[in-house]
């Protein structure tokens, strides 16, 4: 029997995705891998979060995917979808997302452009503390303005989120864009490898990269406490208002050449244009906070790096906290094999789809639970 249904509004997904190797042998398979990967996407998107509430939904949505999926015994059991996603092959299911991407941001008439975030997330549900098995952690890109998940990549077991990095910047097309990612990417290497890539970068600042913290926020309050009259600069100012909510924000950027010489003095960070400082006031209820980050960046003009600086903490609002909250990551008990790292793919893309849909009321959580009871909506969802 034939793998491929009827011409369908998920045709394109599945033809994405066919290129996926089936990890099974050939007498158990009774249930088509892209059947169970179109039901587990319906299912996650509609507010299912493990694999019996993945079974659940089918079954309960039998009669909707009979109309366009191939399903030769039925709905398959959980015990079923838990064994096939676990041995699914993730990088395989990496390349076949990055591709499905790609096709929402053309169908949208879009392209990859403005600030890119990469920030890391550790998966807390795969933790199997009694087989002494740590929690998988993942580092994902975020396009601000394209509003989508670009890709994902698991941090190794032996190694950590720097060297992850690497392997996500070459795995994207990003020239023009400008890339953001937390302190734990502001190392050299990482800077030379988006220069290479054709992006600007804003890198973080933290105590971790011996004394370029100290000596960037010394010359920064310096200058502060003389108006900036001694070096070449930019400035500008935001202000934010929302549900009791005050923020202020004061961006500083430094051109100086002679400046930047001394930070950059062996020529180790690739092209630095400039360094920065945001000095942030947040003020909730009528108690006031004040925070100061520095950056080492390369782009030219002080609302780039207010952009980019603001975009960043995108990816730790409209994925990472989204993910736990309105997707419950943290609770799901994915922990066999791959199993992690393919249902964190699989979340990345009902939280795109739920992002591209703009015609419904509401947050992410009633735009899931419409899903669930209508139909049409959610195969307007699944459109992109």
């Amino acid at each position: 029997m034939s793998e491929q249904p009827p011409v369908h509004p998920l045709q394109q997904l599945r033809t994405r995705f066919a290129a996926l190797d089936d990890p099974r042998v050939e007498r158990t398979k009774d249930h088509h891998r892209l059947d169970m990967l179109t039901i587990a996407l319906c299912a996650v998107l509609c507010g299912a979060d493990n694999w019996v509430e993945i079974e659940t939904f089918g079954n309960a949505k039998r009669a909707f995917f009979e109309q366009f999926l191939v399903l030769p015994h039925g709905i398959p059991s959980h015990d079923t979808c838990g064994r096939v996603f676990a041995r699914l092959n993730p990088q395989q299911f990496q390349d076949c997302f990055r591709a499905w991407v790609q096709d929402l941001m053309r169908a949208s008439g879009g392209q990859l452009q403005g600030v890119v975030a990469r920030d890391g997330k550790c998966l807390r549900g795969s933790r199997a503390s009694e087989q002494g098995q740590d929690a998988s952690y993942m580092v994902s890109a975020w396009a601000e303005a394209n509003r989508l998940v670009l890709g994902q990549v698991k941090v190794d077991d032996r190694s950590n989120a720097i060297t992850a990095i690497p392997v996500l910047l070459k795995l994207l097309e990003l020239t023009g864009c400008i890339v953001t990612i937390a302190a734990m990417g502001c190392q050299t290497a990482i800077a030379a490898a988006i220069h290479g890539a054709g992006a600007d970068y804003v890198l973080a600042l933290q105590g971790n990269q011996g004394t370029l913290h100290d000596d960037v926020a010394l010359m920064l309050r310096h200058e502060e406490a003389t108006a900036f009259r001694e070096v070449s600069h930019q400035t500008t100012t935001t202000m934010e208002k929302d549900h009791g909510r005050r923020e202020t924000r004061h961006y500083w950027l430094i051109d100086d050449r002679p400046y930047l010489d001394y930070l950059n003095e062996e020529g180790a960070w690739a092209n630095l244009q400039s360094s920065g400082m945001v000095s942030a006031e947040r003020e909730i209820a009528g108690v006031l906070t004040c925070e100061t980050r520095y950056y080492i960046c390369r782009v030219g003009t002080v609302e780039e790096f207010a952009r980019a600086a603001r975009s960043h903490w995108g990816i730790e609002n409209r994925v990472h906290w989204v993910l736990d909250v309105a997707l419950r990551e943290d609770e799901h008990r994915a922990r066999t094999d791959d199993a992690p790292q393919n249902m964190a793919v699989l979340r990345h893309m009902a939280l795109n789809l739920l992002r591209q849909e703009k015609t419904g009321k509401g947050g992410l959580k009633a735009r899931r639970l419409r899903a669930g009871g209508d139909d049409a909506y959610l195969l307007r969802v699944l459109r992109g």
